[in-house]
């Protein structure tokens, strides 16, 4: 294909191929050169221009395809607009001539059409260049046009638009003429030619204004023909010429030049839409020529006239634009109202007539109020609605006081007014459906009375309209929730009032019924006693439905529609009422068979009426109970139902005899009665009703045949039984529309109704199936047969075998023995029942039965196989698979494939192909390849008959099969690949564009090819190059083709290319065709380009979202035409799409694709997307809302940046979102929200405003969400104080997101304050609204978490600004404080639970953060004396704080308990649910306990903490009088905290009531932390942790948990357990914390204990004392009930986490084997420091023996951690964890236990082994030197020393070695090794016992000596070892105060000499360097202290060297001269050497 890649044509590589080659060639090659064209330059062009002209001429005498003539006609009008035209006239008379020819061969007809078309594409690139040619080419065309069949009349009339489009005006001559021609092909027999003239019509009427002028009425009425017997094609084409035509109509009345030169007449709105009505009520048999018929008012306008004429109101509304509508609006409704009312009493005069009529009008006015109009026009518009009811309503109410005068006018005058009513109420429902709560302020307005209105409406004496105006009731219940339980208290009231009005019975039973089924679309519910007042009045209307006989019927319908609503509330309510309602159920129906035939010989047929309509209404209840209620049908309850069900079915078999005793007024009754049984049926498990199913198998197929039958009606039958791609296919009408609510009266034929909700009052409170529209029952007569169908496949499926076999035969007879249109509705209801039955069986993995079985059923599908109903073929083609499936067995398969395909060899009619054919296919889709024979077989014979061009039917049919089969043969099918595709490309190149359904059967097979082909298309073979182009090819030829659906079809294969081979996809004209096509009118259409768009967009968005702005501003005209992509990128044209977009599933689509494009690329276009989400916001913020921003805020200084949302709202129609929806709007939030979410994991610069500015400054391209912080805050703001509730919630969501990233974000030009500050007003203003009484809970309880938020974040640091948010807090907790009774009544009582759990959860937020303030400011103030403002402010607002809380911590505290103790019970497992209070807890109901759970699970943690701390604070010693144990029995605290289960009154003391609070505490802490659910937030965890923490911060509880010790056990355990399954180090150190503290406990334990036992027995003997502490008198500690042994886990379980070479088994020795130490994470460094320091408190809890068990391993773990982590860091200082361990060892060496009596001896032993494995680890292992920190261990051995008693370490062998290490330490060149090596001997010089010091001074002092003479001689030449001398100095000062007498002088002798050569006379003093006088300065200040301390020495020395003495005298002399000078010394110096030693000491020694 490369060869084709050139501008002139390669005759040479053309000429090589074959035929089917060459017609792809020359497609390629076109394809190529149409883009080569643009981008080749004028002068290439004309160069070539000739040439490639010839070529292009010559191409039209090689036949070309429709797509290939289409390319050819484009290139000409390119090449001839680009280059030179003078041989334009040639070409345009070479095509003229081409049609003139006489030659009417099928093979010259290719030519004659690309002629046709060329001409088209010339004329409209050229224009009026070949204006004066025009008038002989129309003439030329119309002149063949006579002559021409469809294909020709199509590309005619699409060659006239052209021609039209390219001459505008100068192509007048010819309009007259065109317009006779386009006239006469609108009303063809061609539907493609009837679409191409609509068009063409639609290009004349921009020009010709006569159209829309003087054959305005003639055009209207050629409209309506065209519409009789048409396509949904047709009606979109003709509607739209309609529909512009008269919108063109009304607008003239401003003429332009064009038509002022006529004179037209002007013409009005109403004729415009007399115009449009007369069609809509007449049809096309225009307005005088009224046949006799219609006269006599015997005719109908056909369905698809009035659904035509629909389509046409619609586009003309929408044409004029939703301004327009909102001016003329009364007009508009009147006038469509009018349609349906008593003046035009055709449309509805027959039930089925006003069903549609009424349909239709409900669709004009959605499309028009639902489509055009923004919310607040549609409030109007609501509110006209309203005003059109109550007229509606005054006329009835006038006819129904009129006496009785003219009785039977008032009866049609109300029949005639009902219409109107339903649409009005319809309307009015979905209008406030679709608005939301944004509604409330319509349903407040007292003017307009919507809710009286309506109300009113329910007493109307029509059926429907009573029903209507409870389906509107429903739908203002559902959008805004807090009318749902006003509006059912006041139905019920009215239906209480007014029992005896039959119609008030009825319509508030409706009310109510349709209310109770709104209560599952609003989570906030209803209050959980409504069930039991409208059970008690069902019950009551029940019971005396028999005292009045005009009330009956009503009456029992009512109460059992109100039972069946009721079980929609689910088990939760319904299982309360269960046994009252099952006792209604057992007395419905006889109790024996007996009392059935007793029954039977009474009565009269109105009572047979009224009980069968009773029972039926019962079977509804049960059947709602099934559904809804599944949870409760347990064994029991089914042993319950079962006599009523026997009866029932009993009843059943006996109707027919009753029927025929009482005359047919009971038909209806016992038909609804069957569909109700059925229905209930299928629903039950087929045991339950085992006995019967013989009986109800003979009734179903007695039913499915019965001869008084006539409808045939398989559009509502079979689609279940097909498959969904079958049925798109086979049936169009069956497709997803736009306009699905009125296509679908034409599936049925005209004899039968369209659904309606009349048909069956039950489905009002059912859940919606389609969206938000009115439920659609169809009448009972086709209910009947559908349920019947369904119950027959389980029934037959559960029977014997030969029972099975003995009914298939008989249905088998049952057709036979039928004839002509009787047989084809039996067929249709025998066929559906058995696919039923076989689908049944097949999913149930059952088995037809014996061999006999299959003939019967065979017979039977056979049979429908080659019916003339393509639908019937359909199901039996599927059930013809189903049938091998279930008899599953090979021959068998193989012989139902060889009858097919000796049928397809033999027959030649196009039913037995179509069946056969799909009938392959299906065998191939269930069963999968069958065998490669087979394959091959049907392959070759779907080939064959796909290229039957005589019958596109079976075309069509045949390449579905194939595609089915290629799908489920997968790799098998890889031969048969390049044949296929060659046959695809090859059909989609020829087939006529006029048979659209072959080129969609096209794209299935080259879908399933691709698929096929999979990941294999990405390689570089020549073949797969090959296959993968023609591939690409096929997808261009789809794309270019007329029909949507096929254009949808190759979006999806290119989306499966894409996938499978991503680079070869030319992704910029990919996008092309999406964006061109995103607001097409075609559903399936827009559905394919936004999946495909959603794959797209996962892997380059970015590359997408560029294309497609690049398009738009390349494209001369914008690309779709609602979507400006220009403007707003293709993210705006989806937000737009998103609002306009009604169908969920795409809505899905688009919001999906939003939100990769969002994740993937909000980061780099942050502007761009929050403008996006602004203006989406700003668009319909109310002007107060925005006004109060921007006056409470001042802008800061970015004024410029963005122009105030105001400034946006002065012109609408530049706004990019004109009147977003609140739906939008909500996403637009949500959008915000992920958004800044997206930055978190992005640069730091997006939270930290100074780094944004400066980054900003240095590139003004980069962008961050801080500069946009003002826009965040005013998107929360105008989300958070919308009408709509649902924005409010994701308004406070983001604002919420926003306080919690920007809280610590400083505010760079006012230090030491925070950025969010300057927004208090505005956080403030967006909270307050939540705070009103009318807030629903769910908003409320957001708020509060915001509130707490704010509070917490600590950005408000003024008392007075805090109060303000905090006043709202107070006045909700006001309002929660009664408790649950107080609360609104409004929702259910768990909505009041969520409200005051938000509430408490918010105020234990605060506490919580108030009294960490408040800590953390009480530490520092201690140590820092600073008076900086800061600090005061900071501690005032942190305790003021906490004061503000504590006004109300008294209440507070007894909430938190109330709700913790709730949250106690309610988590206790469920076989203590009898122990549970039967009036439920302090914040929730009984009955709603399982709603309840959900907001404890959600709020009890942070509560817990809360009361946990304020226990602390009291420690637990209660010191508010008003706060004791009498106090706890108020309402509000639950009674069982404070009373024993025995007896009430007792008062507890308050030891009671400390350990009751104490153990609730504990209790739900620990049940909570033994079993973490993998749902168990992190929050929770650590407030439980924390909890905890500070229960046992006080003595109190400690003392509680060391008492019991198997309590600390258990936590332990548990504690063990979540940082075994917590990975977080932040729960860890907090469970570590806890562990702590319960050691802490342990000890305080036993330290009590052993005082108290001392005091005890004072006197006695100490060797009597019994032992305290584990292990006792033998030291063995027992796992499992000792709290050292969960311990010792528990710190080795994280330890060996974070140092695996601890553990024995992994480094497999089990001695300590040195490694390479390392340095932990900081957290990992926490960890192992808190396990170290809880290891050294261990001892301490033990007795002796006990210490002696546990001492090793803690030894063991110290030194490892000692050992693994000693790391050299630089300056000498030691690693955190080093230093915890030299603190643990410190710990355990200086405690009692190794002095104590029993265990000095074991103990001494231990340690001296510690003190030898630290010594070893610096031995070399493996001949490798470790490097290990000398200093950790130095000091180390250094604690050893100084903690222990001396016989641990004088043993010479260790002392030798200790003081070997020293001497080597000091070796090391190291400085800070030597420094501190010094400050350690130091403190060994020091130790108090010469036993422990003199050795090591005997050792090293004349070592030390000596190192300090060395550095003397040389002086020193740093800092280092400046300061390295000093220690040395010190060291032996130090030595000097240790010495004895005796020695001292000689000491002192030998350290002055030293001292004094240091020393500095006053001349040396000024030219030294710094270092030296410092070392002067220390050496001077030494010597003043020896000298005074020892001066008798100090004299002698100085006596016998005068030398030293003059050195001596001149340095102070010196040194007094710098003081008076003021030379500055180096004081600090001094002061650091000091400070240095003093840290290390402190540290741990």
């Amino acid at each position: 294909m490369e060869l084709a890649h050139s501008l002139l044509l390669n005759e040479e590589a053309y000429n090589q191929l074959g035929e089917v080659q060459k017609a792809e060639f020359i497609f390629d090659w076109l394809r190529y050169l149409e883009k080569l064209l643009l981008a080749t330059s004028r002068s290439d062009v004309k160069e070539k221009q000739k040439t490639l002209v010839e070529q292009l001429l010559s191409l039209l005498n090689s036949s070309p395809g429709p797509p290939t003539r289409k390319l050819l006609a484009n290139n000409l009008g390119i090449l001839y607009s680009i280059g030179d035209t003078f041989s334009v006239y040639a070409t345009v008379d070479k095509c003229n001539d081409l049609i003139r020819s006489k030659d009417d061969s099928p093979s010259y007809l290719p030519t004659k059409l690309a002629a046709v078309v060329c001409l088209g594409s010339l004329y409209k690139k050229l224009g009026r260049v070949l204006g004066n040619t025009v008038t002989d080419t129309v003439g030329n065309i119309l002149k063949a046009m006579k002559s021409a069949e469809s294909q020709g009349r199509y590309e005619i009339m699409l060659s006239l638009q052209n021609i039209l489009k390219g001459l505008g005006a100068a192509a007048a001559p010819c309009h007259k003429d065109v317009y006779k021609a386009a006239r006469s092909c609108l009303t063809d027999r061609s539907m493609a030619v009837r679409c191409a003239a609509a068009k063409c019509l639609l290009e004349l009427q921009n020009e010709a204004s006569f159209m829309w002028s003087t054959d305005l009425d003639s055009v209207a009425t050629l409209c309506f023909k065209s519409f009789e017997g048409s396509n949904y094609d047709v009606r979109i084409s003709v509607s739209k010429l309609l529909g512009t035509v008269l919108a063109n109509a009304l607008i003239s009345k401003y003429p332009g030049a064009a038509a002022s030169r006529q004179s037209i007449r002007r013409i009005s709105l109403e004729e415009v839409l007399e115009l449009l009505g007369t069609g809509f009520l007449r049809g096309s048999s225009g307005f005088l020529r009224a046949s006799g018929d219609m006269l006599k008012g015997t005719s109908s306008v056909s369905r698809d006239v009035r659904v035509g004429v629909t389509q046409a109101y619609v586009v003309f509304i929408s044409t004029l634009g939703g301004a327009w509508l909102e001016k003329n609006f009364a007009a508009f409704l009147s006038h469509i109202l009018s349609l349906v009312s008593q003046s035009h009493p055709k449309a509805t005069q027959v039930q089925i007539d006003a069903v549609c009529s009424r349909r239709c009008v409900s669709f004009i006015l959605r499309a028009t109020i639902g489509g055009l109009l923004g919310e607040k026009a549609q409030i109007a518009a609501a509110k006209d609605l309203c005003q059109a009811i109550w007229k509606l309503k005054k006329i009835v109410d006038a006819v129904m006081n009129d006496g009785n005068l003219e009785t039977r006018l008032g009866s049609t005058d109300v029949a005639a007014s009902q219409h109107m009513l339903v649409c009005a109420l319809q309307e009015l429902g979905n209008l406030i459906h679709s608005l939301g709560t944004t509604a409330v302020p319509l349903l407040q307005d007292s003017s307009a009375g919507v809710l009286d209105s309506v109300i009113a409406v329910t007493l109307h004496p029509s059926f429907p309209v009573r029903l209507a105006a409870a389906w509107c009731l429903r739908c203002i219940a559902v959008a805004s929730p807090a009318y749902l339980t006003p509006l059912l208290d006041r139905c019920l009231e009215r239906l209480t009032l007014l029992k005896s009005s039959p119609e008030a019975v009825t319509g508030f039973s409706f009310a109510v019924a349709a209310l109770l089924g709104a209560v599952k679309h609003c989570p906030l519910g209803i209050p959980h006693g409504k069930g039991k007042i409208i059970l008690t009045l069902a019950e009551d209307l029940l019971c005396s439905a028999t005292q009045n006989s005009r009330l009956s019927a009503q009456r029992t319908q009512a109460g059992w529609l109100l039972i069946a609503a009721l079980m929609t509330l689910g088990p939760a309510v319904v299982s309360h009422h269960l046994a009252r309602v099952l006792l209604l159920w057992k007395c419905v129906f006889p109790v024996s068979p007996k009392d059935l035939e007793t029954e039977k010989s009474r009565g009269d047929s109105f009572t047979w009426q009224v009980t069968l309509e009773g029972r039926a209404g019962a079977l509804c209840a049960i059947k709602s109970f099934v559904s809804h209620c599944g949870d409760l049908l347990t064994e029991e309850v089914i042993q319950h139902l079962l006599p009523p069900l026997s009866c029932a079915v009993d009843l059943l078999t006996q109707l027919s005899s009753i029927l025929k005793t009482y005359g047919s007024s009971l038909k209806t009754p016992s038909v609804v009665y069957r569909q109700r049984l059925y229905e209930l049926l299928v629903l039950l498990p087929p045991e339950s009703y085992e006995g019967n199913l013989c009986a109800i198998l003979r009734e179903l197929a007695a039913d499915l045949t019965a001869p008084d039958i006539q409808v045939t009606a398989p559009t509502f039958l079979l689609p279940p039984l097909c498959h969904q791609d079958d049925l798109l296919l086979l049936s169009p009408l069956l497709q997803e529309t736009d306009h699905r609510f009125i296509e679908e009266q034409l599936l049925l034929s005209n004899g039968i109704a369209c659904g309606s909700l009349e048909y069956d009052p039950y489905s009002i409170y059912e859940k919606d199936v389609e969206g938000d529209s009115v439920p659609k029952p169809l009448p009972p007569t086709l209910s009947v047969i559908s349920s019947a169908v369904k119950l027959f496949g389980v029934v037959c499926a559960h029977v014997g075998v030969a029972q099975r076999r003995l009914i298939l035969e008989q249905l088998l007879d049952a057709i036979k023995h039928t004839k002509g249109a009787r047989q084809q509705v039996v067929r249709l209801h025998v066929v559906s029942s058995v696919s039923s039955f076989l689908k049944y069986v097949a999913c149930s993995k059952g088995n037809l039965g014996p061999e006999e079985m299959r003939r019967p059923a065979l017979a039977l599908v056979m049979g429908a196989l080659e019916s003339p109903s393509p639908l019937l073929r359909c199901a039996a083609a599927e059930a013809w698979a189903r049938l091998a499936q279930v008899v599953d067995d090979g021959p068998f398969t193989a012989s139902l494939a060889q009858v097919s395909f000796d049928k397809l060899k033999s027959a030649r009619d196009m039913v037995t192909r179509t069946g056969h054919s799909l009938a392959l296919g299906s065998l191939h889709r269930y069963l999968g390849g069958i065998s490669s024979q087979h394959l091959n077989s049907c392959v070759g014979v779907l080939y064959t008959l796909s290229q039957d061009s005589t019958s596109p039917d079976v075309q069509t049919w045949a390449l579905h099969a194939l595609s089915l089969i290629i799908d489920s043969a997968g790799s098998l099918y890889y031969m048969h690949v390049e044949p296929t595709l060659s046959l695809i490309i090859m059909l989609l190149l020829n087939v006529p564009p006029t048979h659209a359904e072959v080129h969609q059967s096209l794209g299935h097979c080259l879908n399933a090819l691709i698929t096929t082909l999979g990941p294999e298309l990405q390689g570089n073979t020549t073949s797969i190059s090959a296959l993968r182009t023609s591939c690409l090819l096929g997808c261009a030829v789809m794309q270019d083709n007329p029909d949507c659906l096929v254009q949808a079809q190759a979006i999806s294969c290119l989306q499966q290319l894409h996938m499978f081979a991503p680079r070869h996809v030319n992704l910029s004209s990919l996008v092309s065709s999406l964006c061109v096509n995103l607001c097409s009118p075609y559903l399936l259409l827009r559905r394919a380009v936004l999946a495909c768009l959603r794959q797209l967009v996962q892997r380059e968005a970015a590359e997408v979202s560029e294309h497609a702005v690049m398009l738009a501003k390349e494209s001369k005209q914008e690309l779709t035409p609602d979507a400006n992509i220009r403007e707003v990128g293709l993210e705006g044209a989806l937000l737009a799409l998103l609002d306009k977009e009604t169908d969920q599933r795409l809505c899905q689509d688009i919001r999906e694709t939003l939100i990769h494009m969002l994740t993937s690329m909000a980061v780099e276009k942050l502007s761009f997307w929050l403008k996006l989400c602004k203006d989406v916001l700003a668009a319909s913020a109310d002007f107060t809302a925005v006004t109060c921003v921007d006056t409470m805020q001042e802008e800061e200084g970015d004024k410029g940046d963005d122009a105030s949302v105001l400034t946006t709202r002065n012109d609408d129609r530049s706004h990019p979102f004109p009147n977003p929806r609140w739906a939008t709007r909500v996403f637009a939030a949500e959008c915000v929200c992920r958004i800044i979410t997206q930055c978190e994991t992005a640069h730091g610069a997006h939270f930290d405003i100074a780094l944004a500015q400066e980054m900003k400054k240095r590139d003004s391209r980069n962008d961050f969400l801080a500069l946009h912080l003002a826009d965040l805050i005013r998107m929360a703001f105008m989300a958070a104080t919308d009408h709509s509730d649902q924005l409010r919630l994701s308004g406070l969501e983001a604002l919420l997101i926003v306080i919690q990233r920007f809280a610590t974000v400083p505010e760079p030009e006012f230090p030491g304050h925070v950025i969010l500050e300057q927004y208090q007003a505005n956080v403030e203003a967006a909270l307050r609204p939540a705070f009103t009484s009318e807030t629903p809970p769910d908003v409320t309880a957001k708020a509060c978490q915001v509130c707490s938020a704010w509070i917490a974040s600590g950005v408000v640091s003024d008392l007075n600004d805090l109060r303000r948010v905090h006043h709202l807090l107070v006045s909700s907790l006001t309002k929660i404080q009664a408790g649950k009774e107080a609360l609104s009544h409004l929702y259910n009582e768990s909505a009041s639970t969520m409200e005051i759990l938000a509430v408490l959860k918010a105020w234990a937020e605060v506490y919580i953060i108030a009294v960490e303030r408040h800590k953390n400011h009480k530490q520092p103030l201690k140590t820092i004396t600073c008076s900086g403002e800061s600090v005061r402010n900071g501690s005032h607002s942190s305790d003021g704080l906490l004061d503000l809380v504590y006004t109300d911590l008294g209440t507070l505290s007894r909430l938190w308990l109330a709700a913790l103790q709730d949250f106690a019970l309610l988590s206790l497992p469920s076989e203590f649910a009898s122990q549970l209070p039967i009036e439920g807890g302090a914040f929730y109901t009984a009955e709603t306990s399982e709603n309840a759970k959900l907001h404890y699970f959600k709020s009890w943690a942070l509560i817990l903490h809360a009361t946990a701390l304020w226990l602390t604070s009291t420690g637990f010693v209660v010191a508010d009088p008003d706060e004791g144990a009498s106090n706890l029995s108020r309402p509000v605290t639950p009674t069982s905290m404070c009373q024993g289960s025995s007896s009430g009154a007792t008062v507890k003391s308050p030891e009671d009531v400390y350990t009751d609070r104490f153990h609730l505490i504990l209790g739900i802490s620990v049940e909570f932390l033994s079993s973490l659910r993998s749902d168990a937030t992190m929050e929770s965890i650590t407030a439980c942790l924390h909890a905890l923490q500070a229960l046992l911060d006080v003595p109190w509880p400690r003392s509680k948990i060391g008492s019991d010790q198997d309590l600390g056990i258990e936590l332990l355990n548990v504690l063990h357990r979540v940082i075994l399954t917590r990975e977080s180090p932040s729960i860890q150190l907090a469970s570590l914390e806890v562990v702590k503290q319960i050691i802490c406990a342990a000890q305080e334990h036993v330290k009590e204990k052993r005082r108290s036992a001392e005091v005890d027995d004072g006197a006695a003997e100490k060797e009597t004392l019994p032992e305290f502490g584990e292990g006792k008198d033998t030291g063995g500690l027992v796992p499992g009930r000792s709290l050292v042994f969960a311990t010792l886990e528990l710190c080795v379980c994280i330890l060996v986490r974070q140092l695996p070479e601890l553990n024995p088994k992994l480094t497999g020795s089990p001695g300590v084997k040195a490694t390479k130490p390392h340095t932990l994470s900081e957290d990992g460094s926490q960890l192992v420091s808190a396990a170290v320091v809880i290891l050294s408190e261990l001892p301490a809890v033990c007795s002796p023996e006990g210490s002696i068990s546990v001492l090793p391993t803690i030894l063991y773990l110290t030194i490892g951690v000692l050992r693994e982590t000693a790391v050299r860091l630089p300056g000498g200082q030691l690693s955190s964890t080093v230093a915890a361990s030299l603190q643990a060892l410190r710990g355990i060496l200086s405690s009692p236990m190794a002095r104590a009596e029993k265990s000095q001896t074991a103990w001494t032993d231990l340690l001296r082994s510690a003190l030898t494995t630290i010594l070893d680890c610096w031995d070399p292992v493996d001949g490798t030197h470790q490097e290990l920190d000398e200093v950790s261990l130095l000091t180390a051995i250094t604690v050893f020393i100084l903690s222990t008693s001396p016989e641990v370490t004088i043993i010479p062998c260790l002392q030798k070695r200790c003081i070997e290490k020293f001497k080597v330490t000091l070796e090391i060149k190291d400085p800070m090794v030597q420094i501190k090596t010094y400050q350690l001997l130091l403190s060994i010089f020091q130790y108090p016992n010469p036993a422990v010091s003199y050795p090591y001074i005997y050792c090293l002092v004349s070592f030390i000596m000596a190192k300090l003479q060395d550095i003397g001689k040389k002086k020193p030449e740093d800092t280092t070892e400046l300061q390295i001398f000093q220690e040395g100095i010190k060291v032996l000062g130090a030595l000097v105060a240790v010495a004895e007498e005796q020695h001292r002088s000689q000491l002192v002798a030998g350290l002055l000499p030293v001292l004094i050569s240091f020393l500095l006379d006053e001349n040396a003093l000024g030219s030294a360097t710094a270092i030296m006088r410092n070392l002067h300065d220390f050496v001077l200040q030494t010597l003043m202290q020896i000298g005074p301390q020892y001066s008798s020495v100090f004299k002698s020395v100085m006596a016998a060297s005068p030398a030293l003495r003059t050195r001596l005298e001149a340095a102070i002399k010196g040194n007094q001269e710098s003081v008076r000078v003021g030379t500055p010394t180096s004081k600090h110096t001094k002061h650091l050497g000091k400070n240095s030693s003093i840290q290390l000491k402190t540290s741990f020694l």
